[in-house]
């Protein structure tokens, strides 16, 4: 019965810990909304949607399943910041940095890249439809295989990508 318990308290202990690094910190969604940087911060479902920040750094950040829909952040460092399942409709992101991202289902649907860096970016199953990409650099045609966009999708010269 002694170790029960003892094995329950672990348990307890380990799921206590681990809960806040699962969830969104509002305090920190806050702080990118008012235009401050966050490296290393967890924004999950973050809502910066229509958000005017340039030259932010928010390497490292947790930014899954965030909406930044519309948002202008031009010549922020996304470095190794987890990106998935982003929706990013429209947004303004010329020279960012997304080296080392994970990109993955992200939607970039008519959003403007031009000069940013995908450098180590993980871009499965990016939606590039419409958006603006030429100048951007750290794209391949093999990772690019693994996206997605249409007719309207700009590359830099001698790239192409899958429709979807």
């Amino acid at each position: 019965m002694r170790t029960l318990s003892s094995i329950l308290a672990a348990v307890a202990l380990v799921a206590a810990a681990a809960g806040p690094a699962l969830s969104q910190n509002a305090g920190q969604i806050a702080q990118v909304r008012r235009g401050a940087s966050c490296p290393g911060c967890n924004l999950f479902q973050g809502d910066f949607s229509g958000l005017e920040a340039r030259g932010l750094n928010l390497g490292r950040a947790r930014l899954r399943q965030a909406d930044l829909s519309l948002s202008v952040m031009n010549r922020t460092r996304f470095t190794n910041a987890d990106l998935r399942d982003v929706e990013a409709y429209g947004g303004v992101f010329s020279s960012s940095d997304f080296s080392g991202a994970d990109l993955t289902n992200a939607s970039f649907v008519g959003a403007y890249l031009q000069g940013s860096s995908f450098a180590g970016a993980n871009l499965t199953g990016v939606n590039f439809s419409g958006a603006q990409l030429v100048g951007a650099t750290g794209l391949s045609q093999a990772r690019l295989n693994a996206a997605c966009g249409d007719e309207a999708t700009t590359l830099p010269p001698g790239l192409r990508i899958p429709h979807c």
